[in-house]
């Protein structure tokens, strides 16, 4: 493994959706954690550090589009590279 790329700087917001105005996608191609209040969640969507929430799936629901329903939780965030 000779990757020698350095990672950019994790924004405030990020957004998995590709659709999304916050989603960068050079962000993506390392590997990112997100901590929320103290444990690592691997279902995140979306999160905001300075507004301290995130955005998770809401279980199995889909809206009529066919996306995954979103929910809001508010708390201290926190994002990293592995």
């Amino acid at each position: 493994m000779t990757e020698n790329k350095i990672a950019p700087p994790l924004p405030d917001r990020l957004s998995v959706d590709p659709v999304s105005p916050h989603h960068a996608a050079a962000v993506f191609e390392h590997d990112i954690g997100i901590r929320f209040n103290g444990k690592e969640r691997f279902d995140v969507e979306e999160y905001c550090v300075s507004e301290g929430w995130i955005r998770v799936p809401a279980g199995r629901t889909l809206d009529r589009k066919g996306k995954p329903v979103m929910i809001k939780l508010k708390g201290t965030v926190e994002a990293f590279y592995r």
